[in-house]
């Protein structure tokens, strides 16, 4: 039998190796879209409420402004965003979707769905995980 190392026993250590693998598998999924997973999360995030501000969009990625920008900058080069300066904040910026990045939320969401059914990973229980990485992640929040 093989001996356990103290690394394998490291809840944290399972934690980045799940979000590694997940980061993984939505970069294979997004690939044919041209987008990396954090572009995905941006657009998710606008997905829900269009026209946020970019800090907003940072708070709820958890992504600080200096690595939001140049993902943002990205997208809009690539033709799935927006960029606007706000009238209330000269030195804030709204963010939104263009017609490529509204045209694409389905097609978007069916290749990630398919993927997931594909793997799967819904036999595991996923309502159950999700909610016991809420808490421990709403714990590790408290904590800081």
């Amino acid at each position: 039998m093989a001996k356990s190392s103290k690394l394998d026993q490291q809840l944290c250590f399972e934690v980045y190796k799940a979000s590694s693998n997940f980061s993984k598998l939505y970069a294979r999924t997004l690939e044919p879209f041209q987008l990396t997973f954090t572009q995905y999360l941006v657009l998710l995030a606008l997905w829900e409420e269009d026209y946020l501000l970019t800090k907003d969009i940072g708070n709820r990625l958890g992504l600080g402004i200096g690595t939001l920008n140049p993902i943002v900058n990205r997208m809009i080069d690539s033709g799935w965003l927006h960029k606007i300066q706000s009238d209330k904040d000269k030195r804030a910026f709204i963010i939104s979707l263009t017609e490529k990045a509204k045209r694409e939320e389905k097609p978007i969401e069916m290749a990630i769905m398919d993927k997931i059914i594909s793997c799967n990973f819904l036999d595991i229980n996923a309502q159950t995980l999700m909610t016991n990485l809420k808490s421990l992640n709403a714990f590790l929040t408290q904590i800081e």
